[in-house]
């Protein structure tokens, strides 16, 4: 497997070019033609001869899209990409009033092992590089018409497959190389970050001053019962990142999201919602109730709207902050892992 172009940043595109006896400031034309979308081969602003330089050592197209499906119901569209080492991910677009968003992958498959995702079945296959992710976001930018004068992709979100802090270095560069002025220039204050809950983790980001977005997966608020849903439970309890999430406040002033799938007889009881209360009251954060998108592998069942509403009414009668996710994508295998699997099954029928 040849190296990822998309791994580096202006500063080191400006190194490399050096080292090879090429004129650095060709660096930034690379990486605007790489964040348009294009193929090493088809930025034309540079040489023939750096262009076939190049693709000797890194991968002409690391990430390709391979499938789309859009949904009938709300205009959801879900993509399939295929990576140069054969493996494929999965992402989402959503589309709403204020831009559309893009939900990327961080890894191909999870080692988590949460008990309502798709992406954990059959475990971690590896990391994706910083690049990698970018190319995810530089593939869907250009489907949509887009480059870097016109930006279609407005949001980012890390909540496919993978789980971010569990490939820190890679997706804190990626997230550094989206910012950037040079490229697609979308702010760290546009992108959201999901994790389970990866404590030592969640308290390095405080540090790297990158406001974004802090989503932390709860789905239960005590720790025996969450370690049913989610293994890290068994690691880190709810007190520690409860802990973590007012350090990232206090060093980035940024209320953070709790996400809270709604499981049939699992976490939709009284109990359930008078200990939310008792933790999150007078916290900076909003709670998203989220109505399970059930996986046929997994054994977990949704339940019904006005379930979810009345658990939602209650948080917000004792004063938390809390919203039902509009549910998204439903008609197309729309939960993180479901069009991987279905794919991977079809291909191997083959």
């Amino acid at each position: 497997m040849k190296k990822i172009l998309h791994d580096l940043g202006v500063a080191e595109l400006k190194e490399y070019l050096s080292a090879i006896g090429e004129k650095p400031y060709r660096a930034e034309q690379i990486f605007r033609g790489l964040a348009s979308g294009r193929k090493i081969s088809e930025i034309t602003d540079i040489s023939k001869d750096l262009r076939l330089k190049l693709t000797e050592e890194f991968e002409d197209e690391p990430v390709r899209i391979i499938s789309s499906k859009k949904s009938k119901i709300d205009d959801t569209e879900k993509f399939l990409f295929a990576l140069s080492d054969g493996n494929v991910v999965e992402g989402v677009l959503m589309k709403y009033k204020y831009g559309n968003t893009q939900c990327v992958s961080t890894q191909v498959g999870c080692r988590m092992g949460c008990a309502f995702c798709a992406s954990g079945i059959g475990g971690l296959v590896r990391n994706l590089t910083s690049g990698e992710i970018l190319a995810e976001v530089y593939a869907v930018n250009r489907y949509l018409g887009g480059n870097t004068e016109k930006r279609e992709v407005t949001n980012v979100v890390l909540m496919g497959s993978g789980e971010p802090l569990d490939n820190y270095d890679n997706t804190i560069k990626f997230i550094r190389n989206l910012s950037s002025e040079k490229g697609l220039s979308v702010s760290p204050r546009n992108v959201s970050l999901s994790t389970c809950g990866i404590v030592p983790n969640m308290l390095k980001l405080s540090n790297e001053g990158l406001p974004v977005n802090l989503t932390v997966s709860l789905h239960n608020p005590f720790d025996e019962r969450r370690k049913r849903l989610m293994p890290i439970a068994n690691k880190y309890k709810i007190s520690e990142i409860l802990s973590a999430c007012d350090e990232y406040f206090a060093k980035t002033g940024r209320r953070y999201i709790f996400e809270y799938s709604l499981c049939k007889g699992e976490n939709d009881d009284k109990a359930c919602a008078d200990e939310l209360i008792r933790l999150l009251k007078g916290r900076p954060c909003h709670v998203n109730l989220i109505r399970l998108n059930a996986v046929k592998e997994k054994s977990l069942l949704p339940i019904t709207d006005k379930e979810a509403y009345a658990f939602k009414e209650k948080l917000e009668k004792a004063g938390l902050s809390a919203t039902v996710r509009r549910s998204m994508g439903a008609d197309i295998d729309g939960a993180c892992g479901q069009l991987r699997r279905k794919f991977l099954g079809e291909t191997s029928n083959d």
